[in-house]
């Protein structure tokens, strides 16, 4: 039986959607790029609607949609693909509170429809291999270095700032959903410092640290004010050697020396695995991620720092 072909629009064709999920799509044969929705930009060789309601009321055949909004307009749109019987597929974060993407898992549910919460870096290259080699070590120790510079990153996006859009936990976030699925043992948040500039309503830095079983400690450092060299390291200290996760997850080090390393396949692995979950009709939302951030927000003692400016984006 030939392979059912799935016709996907992306709803948002911002940088991310242009480089890589629209590329993706194209060279995945389990999928035809049908249509985008964007209020400013367009994308080429499809038709193209000003919103999804437009989409959704035209003669557009969709079978799925992948939804690359930003995360505080992203819960009414899943919820008005869902109600049409469509598949969806959320950018990270899935959305701006726990709540809402359990009310998202409940209703693609009762839709009978797929909902796939996707975190990309889940999906570098060494990820996977590490998981595996720490699956039956005891892991005495994790230090999480992730650095980068907000404006060379996400230049002029206003979002970033403005509650909902999670400031430094935008990129945090992919280093826990890469620990969430590596370890081996369960942790969480003990303590966290968050750094407020005076004129944003969301962190540009934050500390963390969290236990877990074995007296496990995990500490992470989160900052978005990174000049030169951008760092995206994971290192695991356990009973039988350190290893590290380098380069956002693309190589794997064990002791100091490369164990693995691969080509970057992050958003062809998603629609891969989209796929999938498509044909075997099923979900795959792990909101773990989510809550930890959520708990940072909760407990963490929150510090002001100096303004943040960035003439692209008003700040």
């Amino acid at each position: 039986m030939a392979a059912k072909l799935y016709n996907i629009a992306i709803v948002g064709v911002g940088e991310i959607a242009r480089n890589q999920h629209i590329p993706a799509i194209l060279k995945n044969g389990d999928f035809k790029f049908c249509a985008a929705v964007s209020r400013h930009q367009k994308a080429d060789g499809v038709p193209n609607f000003i919103s999804l309601s437009d989409m959704l009321e035209s003669d557009t055949n969709v079978d799925a949609v992948s939804l690359c909004v930003p995360p505080q307009v992203r819960f009414d749109m899943a919820c008005e693909a869902l109600l049409a019987k469509k598949h969806v597929l959320l950018e990270k974060p899935p959305g701006i509170s726990v709540v809402e993407v359990e009310r998202l898992i409940d209703l693609a549910n009762r839709q009978g429809v797929s909902l796939f919460a996707t975190w990309h870096s889940r999906y570098a290259a060494a990820v996977e291999t590490a998981k595996q080699w720490l699956s039956d070590k005891r892991i005495k120790s994790v230090k999480i270095i992730w650095k980068e510079d907000v404006k060379h990153w996400h230049p002029g996006q206003k979002w970033i700032w403005q509650a909902g859009g999670m400031g430094v936990f935008d990129p945090g976030i992919n280093a826990l959903s890469i620990l969430t699925y590596i370890m081996n043992v369960p942790f969480h948040l003990q303590k966290a410092e968050l750094k407020f500039p005076q004129n944003c309503e969301t962190p540009i830095a934050a500390d963390m640290a969290f236990t877990g079983e074995n007296r496990l400690e995990i500490e992470a450092e989160f900052d978005w004010r990174q000049e030169g060299a951008q760092q995206w390291d994971i290192y695991v200290q356990t009973d039988a050697g350190n290893m590290h996760l380098a380069e956002g997850g693309s190589q794997m080090l064990i002791d100091g020396a490369l164990h693995f390393e691969a080509p970057e396949a992050e958003y062809p692995n998603i629609y891969a695995r989209l796929s999938d979950l498509l044909n075997s009709n099923q979900s795959d939302v792990d909101i773990m991620p989510l809550k930890h951030v959520a708990d940072a927000f909760m407990l963490g003692k929150r510090t002001i720092v100096e303004q943040f400016h960035d003439d692209r984006s008003g700040h």
